[in-house]
Order: C-alpha cells, then structure tokens, then sequence
C-alpha cells in the first residue's frame, strides 16, 4: 500500500512519460516530460554516453547512462527538501541479459545519480525464476551490475539475489523493500512491457515510492 506524496516542483528532462494504470493517485507536475511516479516523486535529467569494453576476442558494447538530478528552483525548497528524505534506494534487476539490456542500464544511472546527488545508499536485488545452478551466465550478470554501478560512481553497494523462489517478482520487491524500510524504488517499464513485473500489484505489494522510468 503505497504511500500518498504530495507533488513537488522538481524539472526533469525525459521522454515518453504518462501514467500507465491506475496504481495510486498520480498528480501532474506541470514542467516537462516526466518520469512516471508511483506515486508522486521526483525524477531526473538523462543523457547518454557510450563506452565499449573489449572481452576476449568479443568487443562487448556498454552503455552505462549517465544521469544527473536537479532540482528547478521553488519558492520554498520543498522539493529539495522532499529529495534529500531518500536515504536508501532499491534498484530490482529482473534481467536476465548478461550484459544488461538498455532499460536495465538506465534505470541503474538514474539509481546511481539520485543516491549521489541526495547521499542515499543503494540495495541492488536480483530477482530470477531460475535457481543460481540453472543460470548459466550468473558471474557474468553479477559482473555486468557492479561495472555499471562502478561506472556510476558507486563501488561498494548492498547486492542480494533471489533465486528459484516462485514467487512473483513484484512481490519480491515488495518484500525487500518492507524488510529493510525502503525510501524509493527504481523500476523501468522495461520490467513491466516484457511481463516480468506486474504493473498492476505494485501499489498492492511496495509499501513506498515507485519512479518508473519510461522505454
């Protein structure tokens, strides 16, 4: 049961946003394109940058995001003051890409740049149906997260795994997130359009602010 946050004047530059399905009550930040919030918080300005990493005689193509909060300013600084309330972040993987997809990738810079900009740690979870013996490339995804988390500027973060649980992943996160009292959650949509996270529980499982990041 998602908590009610009230809107808060934060500018953001991204694309794609609207509210996907009725989770909790949505309030329109009227700025620019927004991030989807569930419910109401802040989100971040993106860009992009790519790097290449050569493993073997395979080049592997990364692209770690990177983002960078701010805050417009207000005639209060409630937004600020909202903002530095997010000492601790969840960021779920349910990716089951070695390398990690695109969607994966962003939603782990914007994690990164919220937690440096508001000094808020970060618990990484690893949700998969499969159990770690049945995970061929395991090490290589484990890998692929903390060099994306190092190239965010964050080398020493909280990484557990759920594996071979049966249960649904929005009810891991939900678990997670209650067991240790959990300011925000990262999702992207990806998670959502490719059927691994159900949009719909969301509200019903994660007892705390939801930013969802659009495709």
């Amino acid at each position: 049961m998602a908590m009610a946050i009230a809107q808060s004047a934060v500018g953001v530059h991204a694309t794609n946003a609207r509210p996907m399905f009725p989770v909790a009550p949505l309030v329109k930040v009227p700025l620019m394109d927004l991030f989807t919030v569930l419910p109401n918080s802040p989100s971040r300005k993106i860009s992009n940058s790519f790097s290449s990493r050569r493993m073997g005689s395979t080049i592997v193509k990364r692209t770690p995001l990177k983002a960078r909060a701010e805050v417009q300013p207000s005639g209060d600084g409630t937004a600020a003051a909202y903002l530095s309330q997010f000492k601790h972040v969840l960021l779920p993987i349910t990716d089951s890409n070695p390398y990690l997809t695109e969607g994966t990738r962003q939603a782990v810079a914007t994690t990164t740049a919220l937690a440096k900009k508001y000094g808020a740690d970060i618990t990484v979870v690893v949700i998969d149906e499969n159990s770690k013996d049945a995970i061929a490339d395991h090490d290589a995804r484990l890998s692929s997260i903390r060099w994306h988390l190092a190239q965010g500027g964050f080398e020493e973060f909280s990484l557990m795994e759920r594996l071979g649980e049966g249960k649904k992943p929005t009810a891991v996160i939900g678990e997670v997130a209650d067991d240790l009292n959990l300011d925000l959650v990262v999702i992207s949509m990806e998670s959502i359009h490719s059927k691994y996270v159900d949009g719909n529980l969301l509200a019903e499982f994660i007892p705390c602010p939801v930013l969802l990041l659009p495709l």
